[in-house]
This record gives structure tokens, sequence and C-alpha cells, in this order.
């Protein structure tokens, strides 16, 4: 008699810890766009292969000096998606985390922040969302907080208030 094997290997995407299947096919059933948040060490990036794409690196060009590792650069950075998607009529998305652990008032969360700002819809709950100082960089001390406001007006003039 020859064994039958009775074990399933599970999805490649799946071991590598990429993909967790049933949120995936939720998401996809809801018909509507993804906001992909996907974050490094150093940077935040917002969208994969989507219509609209944001990374932290290009607020360097708007006049942002600091680290972009942080949760005013995320926030800036969903703010600056928000408003690429705005200019393009795309007014409803669904975030979508991959699988990053969602941790109340992290960067992912400031990202949601800055796109719900911009006047995207994102269903969400408003408590998950970092405090105003945090966003904004005034536990960073010194001209944080002014930097942060002078990169909000740039994308505001660059992508309309």
């Amino acid at each position: 008699m020859t064994e039958i094997n009775t074990y399933a290997m599970p999805f490649r995407r799946r071991r590598e810890e990429r993909t967790n299947y049933k949120k995936r096919l939720a998401l996809l059933k809801s018909g509507k766009l993804r906001l992909g948040v996907r974050k490094t060490n150093n940077n935040s990036q917002v969208g994969d292969e989507c219509l609209v794409m944001a990374q932290s690196s290009e607020l360097r060009k708007l006049g942002w000096t600091r680290h972009t590792g942080n949760l005013p650069a995320a926030y800036l950075t969903g703010y600056l998606c928000g408003k690429k998607a705005k200019k393009q009529s795309l007014l409803e998305a669904v975030l979508d985390i991959g699988l990053l652990t969602p941790v109340h008032g992290s960067t992912i969360f400031a990202v949601l922040r800055g796109v719900v700002d911009s006047g995207v819809g994102v269903a969400c709950d408003k408590e998950v969302f970092p405090s105003d100082e945090r966003a904004t960089g005034k536990h960073l001390g010194g001209d944080a907080t002014q930097l942060f406001e002078l990169v909000k007006k740039e994308i505001d003039a660059k992508y309309g208030g």
C-alpha cells in the first residue's frame, strides 16, 4: 500500500508572512481602491501597484530636512498621497497595512490620518490616530513644528489646497 500525504503546504507568501489571504480576500470583495501602507526603518511608502504613490523621500523636494522615518514625516507622506489622489478624483479607499501590526498612534495610523486630513474618505476610528502633538512634530522640539507647517503649505500649493 502507498501512503497518502495529508499535509498541504501553505502558499509561499503565507509561509514568508507576506500575505494574509483572509484579509486580502475581504479587501478585494469590497470593490474599493486600497490604500496600501508599507513601512521601512527610514521611509514610509503609500501605494503598491496603484494609481497614486507617495514616498517619504519625496518630502525632501518639498523642504523636509529631518529624518523621514518619524511620525510627522509619515503624516506628511499620507497627506501628500491624499492630495495626489484627490487631484486624480480618487475620493475613497480602504486601508491595507499588509502584515504590519496595527498599533494605535503608530506611523501607519499617522499616514492614515494624513490621507483622511487631505480629504480622501477612508473608514476608520479616530481613536487610532496619533495625538496632534506627535503628528505635527511638537514632541521633536526645535523648529520641527514650523518645518512641518512649511512642508504642509508647500504640498497644498503644489497639489491644490
